[in-house]
């Protein structure tokens, strides 16, 4: 085939192409859709005062990023009123589509923790203040209190505890301010509807956690990393 022939395509070099990013370049997004629409994908969400520019970057860009995460089969949210966004896996029974995010279950530590800082977080809110914080003293303290009294191996228990808060701590639920002192974040209004906050308080008062390991993500709740991939932290 020589350069002649209509069906050849001649390559185009990037000084002759301004638009074009990297070598071979076809996509139509400019920089900065594309870095938001990535992040979008590597995190569980973003949020508007941690990252202001890239919050800026996807109002902007908003309808072609919703529209690239749905040629994925993936719905975007943007939370205006709690500065939030986040991404859930499309499901439905009329086609069938392929799984691109994880839902990782909690364990049942940090599912004590989710709740209760969901109960904070309502709490605080009512009193009229903006934000809810509290220490790591009373997270142990919380997550012993649902725990068996029996339980020997308290140094094990609190390893645990430290684990699960580090994790809501990746996930964003937690914002650590000073060492041991965390501010609680909106996505975990987001996480816990009022409904399914109501149904944990039952299943903790009930007792049925000590018997758990885990429990499922709840519905609806923002989906994490694609699937098969680890996510990094912000």
């Amino acid at each position: 085939m020589t350069t002649d022939d209509p069906g050849f395509i001649e390559p185009v070099p990037m000084e002759a192409d301004p638009a074009a990013l990297f070598a071979g370049d076809t996509g139509t997004l400019d920089a900065e859709a594309r870095r938001v629409l990535v992040n979008l994908l590597r995190r569980r969400y973003l949020r508007a005062d941690a990252n202001p520019a890239q919050w800026k970057a996807l109002i902007a860009h908003q309808a072609v990023i919703e529209s690239r995460l749905h040629d994925l089969f993936v719905r975007l949210v943007v939370d205006h009123d709690r500065g939030l966004a986040y991404k859930r896996q499309v499901r439905t029974a009329e086609t069938e589509v392929p799984v691109l995010l994880r839902d990782e279950a909690y364990s049942r530590i940090e599912t004590i923790l989710l709740v209760h800082l969901r109960t904070v977080f309502q709490r605080e809110q009512g009193a009229g203040e903006r934000s809810a914080r509290l220490d790591a003293e009373e997270l142990e303290q919380t997550a012993l209190t649902y725990l068996d009294p029996h339980e020997t191996n308290q140094a094990a228990l609190q390893r645990e505890i430290r684990a699960a808060v580090a994790r809501l701590v990746k996930e964003g639920f937690l914002e650590e301010e000073s060492e041991g002192r965390y501010r609680v974040t909106p996505l975990v209004e987001v996480v816990l509807s009022v409904e399914r906050l109501g149904e944990l308080l039952a299943w903790l008062r009930s007792g049925a956690h000590l018997a758990a390991a885990s429990v499922g993500a709840p519905a609806g709740a923002p989906a994490g990393a694609a699937a098969d991939d680890e996510e990094d932290d912000e």
